[in-house]
């Protein structure tokens, strides 16, 4: 499963993720996208993004998540339209850090150097619990944060594009199509089962007094076929 919130519209690069774009074939409805139009602030989308990330969690039953947190939709990126403040942006770690579950959490985009540094710095307190002061300590860095040397930054000013009316269509959209999932993936990591495990064996420090069984020397023999150049080769030149 798959869920994504990003600017879309207007040309903007990719150019993909239509809120109907949800997948094919066996993984139809197992693709998310939240399209958004610029300017969307902190309340709104933590919001709209609890309401979904909620809603996916329950239908779909997540063994692990992995979270990344992109950086570019914070207010004043370079190449980013959204009003997003950092605190904005780290409420979304604290949403899903609750839901207990094994959570593996990545960087993304952001061209705004300074301010992708502050987020990621923000949003590691949060995984650890930390809450940091807003004053960045001096350190070799210290003039790309000049002149405030602070940790958060303001929300931006962009037109909020995103009408109350727009925000619900999708969230309804969304919320529909989790409800073609039939069920829940109930397949679990397990061990590699025995059969597929082929033994190590050191020929010095076995016990010449101890047979190994057949079934055991059998799983050892590499058959004479199992590579071999010919008409029914999968790897053969199909030309």
């Amino acid at each position: 499963m798959t869920v994504s919130f990003h600017k879309f519209g207007d040309m903007f690069f990719p150019g993909t993720g239509d809120v109907k774009d949800i997948g094919e074939r066996e993984g139809k409805y197992y693709a998310i996208n939240v399209p958004l139009k610029d300017g969307i602030d902190d309340t709104s989308f933590t919001r709209l993004f609890k309401i979904i990330i909620s809603k996916v969690v329950e239908m779909y039953q997540p063994g692990a998540i992995v979270l990344q947190c992109g950086a570019d939709s914070l207010a004043g990126d370079r190449l980013g339209c959204f009003n997003l403040s950092i605190d904005g942006h780290a409420e979304c770690v604290k949403i899903v850090k609750k839901f207990n579950l094994p959570l593996l959490v990545t960087g993304g985009g952001g061209y705004t150097k300074e301010n992708v540094a502050r987020c990621w710095t923000v949003e590691t307190g949060v995984l650890l619990d930390t809450e940091l002061p807003n004053e960045i300590p001096e350190n070799e860095y210290i003039k790309y944060f000049a002149p405030d040397c602070l940790l958060n930054i303001p929300n931006g000013h962009i037109e909020n594009l995103n009408s109350k009316s727009y925000l619900s269509t999708i969230k309804m959209q969304v919320l529909e199509n989790l409800r073609s999932i039939q069920h829940a993936p109930g397949v679990q990591m397990q061990e590699v089962p025995p059969d597929f495990y082929i033994p190590d064996f050191d020929e010095d420090e076995q016990n010449a007094d101890e047979r190994m069984d057949q079934h055991t020397q059998d799983k050892q023999i590499q058959r004479d076929d199992e590579y071999y150049d010919g008409d029914n080769d999968n790897d053969h030149n199909m030309d």
